[in-house]
C-alpha cells in the first residue's frame, strides 16, 4: 500500500546572474522516503526532536491565544483548568498541515511553524500530508498523557524554553545528548 504525498514546492528566490540578466537554472528534488518514513504509524526516531519542539511551539501558540482572549488580557491572566486542558487537547487535535519533510544538508527534517529552517537552499522540497499530520497529533497526546496538563501549563507560564525543556530535554528527552541528531 502506498499512502498518497502532496508535494509542496517551497521557492526562495531566483538567482540572476551577471550584468546580461542570465539566470541560472535552480532544481530540486523531493527527499527520498525510506520505508519507515512512508508506511510507519509512529514518528521515526531521527524527526522526534523536530516532532517534539514543534508541538512544544504549538502548544504555546495556542495557550498564548487563549491567555489573550481570557477576560482580564490586560495582564495575561493565568487560565482555569478546564479551559487549558481543553486547549491543550484541541492543539493535539488540530490537523497539522503546515508541517512536512524537507531534505537539508542531505538530512531529512521535520519543517513548518516554530522549527528553525537555518541555511536553506533558495529552493526545496518539502512533503506534507500523508503521515506527517497524525504521527504529530499522536506524538502531541503522548507529551500530555507523559506530562499531564498541569505540568504542560504550569511550564508554559514559565516561558517558551522551560516547556521545551519538560517535552523534549531530560535524559530520555527526544532532544537529549543521549538522543543526537546533527543541528541545522
Amino acid at each position: 500500500m502506498r499512502l498518497p504525498l502532496s508535494l509542496l514546492l517551497v521557492f526562495g528566490c531566483k538567482a540572476v546572474l551577471g550584468s546580461l540578466g542570465d539566470r541560472a537554472s535552480l532544481s530540486a528534488t523531493a527527499p527520498v522516503l525510506d520505508d519507515e518514513e512512508k508506511y510507519a504509524s509512529y514518528m521515526p526516531a531521527h524527526l522526534r526532536c523536530d516532532a517534539c519542539r514543534a508541538v512544544a511551539y504549538q502548544m504555546g501558540q495556542h495557550l498564548a491565544r487563549a491567555e489573550a482572549k481570557s477576560p482580564d488580557s490586560s495582564d495575561l491572566q493565568e487560565l482555569s483548568e478546564s479551559i487549558y486542558t481543553d486547549v491543550l487537547d484541541q492543539t493535539c487535535s488540530q490537523k497539522w498541515q503546515s508541517y512536512g519533510v524537507q531534505e537539508v544538508n542531505q538530512m531529512k527534517r521535520l519543517m513548518g511553524p516554530g522549527l528553525s529552517k537555518g541555511t536553506e537552499p533558495p529552493i526545496s522540497v518539502m512533503i506534507t500530508g500523508g503521515p506527517w499530520p497524525n504521527r504529530l497529533s499522536m506524538t502531541c497526546f503522548q507529551y500530555l498523557g507523559e506530562f499531564g496538563e498541569d505540568q504542560i501549563y504550569e511550564a508554559y507560564r514559565q516561558g517558551h524554553e522551560t516547556l521545551e525543556a519538560l517535552l523534549c530535554g531530560g535524559t530520555q528527552g527526544s532532544c537529549s545528548p543521549e538522543n543526537p541528531r546533527e543541528e541545522l
